[in-house]
């Protein structure tokens, strides 16, 4: 059998392509972690305790069809590979019913609200996970060059921030712009805009992108098996125990935001002044991920450096706010998005080692149903941190469109700054334990090609 150089350049049309790739989920996914809260308390009228129920009953869905997607995209076949394909054909439909989720009726019964909810959100996540799982997959199909990879992942790290940037920065005008003062009308017709910049960022993706690396063709391979062979790879148990506080901290913050701005600070217009203020120090923070891992030589390592400085960054802005001291909440605003953007894109580059890992440990390479995992402990940690969020708030007294108590604005300022920062310390942590370098994963390589000549011989 003829083996493939799976170390062959990447052009820089197909980095770009893979960046677009995380500008188009971020159209979508950041928009909805940013924003569906406020709009299904603010706009549809749906209560607290509703949206908390759903967030973690969807979790539940996740469980389930996150591997099933990730295994399913390993056993595709294809001319043009196993996990671009699922670009190509999932992006639309997942468009489509990012446009029906931000369809609100205010005047349903209570009910009929809460179904129609239910069912929508239920519908993305699985959209969704149709389309990210085969495109964080697809990094590790790109090369098997761990600096190569790292590369990538920064061009996908700082095409998501600055897409990150310019949601934040438009969408509350957009939504006053486009509604004429009707935010029912201007969500659904940005959630329009956005599905179609999520579609047509995906196909790009899938046109200008190429797989090398071959999954090995075997016999059918029982749940049990891949769950036991990714039991035995450390490195990636760590992955998702930091993609797990990754995603309770950073969506419960970004749930809470909007919320902060407009109730704490008294002005919903700042959030779009701060997304501005921090935009730039995302770019730099994301770019910087190379030179960390260089002097590192371990991408874990790398990640818990960037995720101890979020933290400390984050704690401090609890001192300050735009009102009374503007400068240093800005300050420190700028450094936290600077060294969050440096772990996001660390944290994202560790999973295809953990997949080579995984091969060289049991012999079984699965890549699809391991980054499924890396998904799914992710979209748990953001179940978590939004309906905990949900909760709290309802409990403390949040009622929509009105002044809330001190207690309600007390939850909304910790859970902006204190909380998060705690968790960043935390997340730190757990990656510091990351002990796959970069010696270690070269002979790693070295030792599966062998293992390939021998078998084709």
């Amino acid at each position: 059998m003829e083996q493939k150089n799976t170390n062959i350049k990447v052009p820089l049309i197909s980095k770009i392509a893979y960046g677009m790739g995380d500008v188009g989920c971020n159209f979508s996914w950041m928009f909805v972690g940013n924003f569906l809260m406020i709009f299904y308390t603010d706009v549809f009228g749906i209560g607290m305790g509703a949206v908390a129920g759903l967030m973690l009953f969807s979790r539940f869905w996740d469980a389930i069809n996150d591997p099933l997607i990730g295994g399913l995209s390993d056993k595709t076949h294809s001319r043009w590979g196993r996990y671009r394909p699922w670009l190509l054909v999932a992006a639309p439909l997942t468009a489509l019913v990012l446009i029906l989720t931000f369809w609100a009726h205010p005047d349903w019964p209570s009910t009929a609200k809460i179904i129609y909810m239910a069912i929508t959100y239920c519908i993305l996540v699985l959209g969704y996970t149709c389309v990210n799982i085969p495109y964080g997959t697809l990094c590790g199909a790109m090369t098997q060059n761990i600096e190569k990879r790292a590369k990538i992942n920064t061009f996908r790290s700082v095409s998501a921030m600055i897409a990150i940037g310019i949601i934040n920065i438009v969408t509350v005008p957009l939504i006053a712009a486009l509604g004429g003062g009707n935010d029912k009308r201007g969500y659904l017709l940005i959630a329009a805009l956005y599905g179609c910049i999520f579609a047509a960022c995906h196909i790009f993706c899938f046109a200008k992108t190429k797989e090398v690396v071959e999954v090995p063709e075997k016999e059918k391979i029982s749940l049990k098996v891949q769950l036991a062979a990714v039991a035995k790879n450390k490195p990636y148990m760590i992955a998702v125990a930091g993609q797990f506080l990754f995603g309770v901290t950073l969506y419960g913050r970004n749930a809470d935001a909007l919320y902060y701005f407009t109730y704490v600070e008294g002005n919903q217009a700042l959030f779009s002044t701060y997304s501005l203020c921090i935009i730039v120090p995302s770019i730099i923070g994301a770019a910087c991920f190379p030179v960390v891992f260089r002097l590192t030589s371990n991408k874990g390592r790398s990640a818990a450096i960037f995720a101890f400085m979020t933290g400390i960054s984050m704690f401090s802005m609890y001192f300050f706010s735009v009102r009374d001291s503007a400068v240093p909440f800005y300050l420190f605003s700028c450094l936290a998005q600077f060294f969050f953007s440096g772990f996001n894109t660390a944290i994202y580059a560790i999973v295809p080692d953990c997949v080579e890992y995984g091969e060289w440990k049991t012999g079984l390479r699965n890549d699809g149903f391991q980054y499924a995992f890396i998904s799914l402990g992710n979209k748990i940690g953001m179940a978590i941190g939004t309906s905990v969020l949900a909760g709290v708030l309802g409990s403390t007294g949040y009622v929509a469109n009105q002044q809330q108590n001190p207690a309600v604005l007390a939850v909304m300022k910790h859970s902006f700054t204190t909380i998060p920062g705690a968790l960043w310390i935390i997340t730190a942590v757990v990656l510091y334990c990351y002990r796959l370098n970069k010696k270690a994963y070269h002979q790693i390589v070295e030792e599966i090609q062998e293992r390939k000549k021998i078998k084709s011989r």
